[in-house]
């Protein structure tokens, strides 16, 4: 089965095609070496929970929107090396300075255990 990284960050709302310009720039990278698919959503429907939610995550402002991404990959094993080799690609260098405050981001690793198709 697949292995997911996922994110989750507030990009400030005047930053939204930035944004999507530097996704489309560094987003590649991930398939180039070895992600299937990368998932960039702006948040649309994000309601404020009662004890949490996206937006107090990232501690997100009236300004910002929550955006949630992911990447899937086929196993642990290629994202491990992917990850690896994207983290040393001087190519990830010119993504500074990024769009959004890359402090406030939440992510992680993500072992699939139901997949409906």
């Amino acid at each position: 089965m697949s292995y997911i990284d996922g994110f989750v960050i507030a990009v400030p709302n005047a930053n939204k095609e930035k944004f999507i310009a530097h996704a489309r720039e560094f987003d590649p990278i991930f398939l180039e070496l070895g992600a299937i698919r990368v998932i960039e959503c702006w948040g649309d429907d994000v309601p404020d929970g009662q004890v949490t939610d996206f937006r107090r995550a990232v501690k997100a402002t009236d300004e910002e929107a929550v955006v949630f991404s992911w990447v899937e990959w086929p196993d642990k094993p290629t994202r491990d090396i992917g990850m690896k080799k994207m983290m040393e690609d001087p190519r990830m260098d010119a993504a500074n300075p990024m769009p959004f405050d890359g402090k406030r981001m939440i992510f992680g690793g993500f072992a699939p255990v139901v997949d409906l198709k």
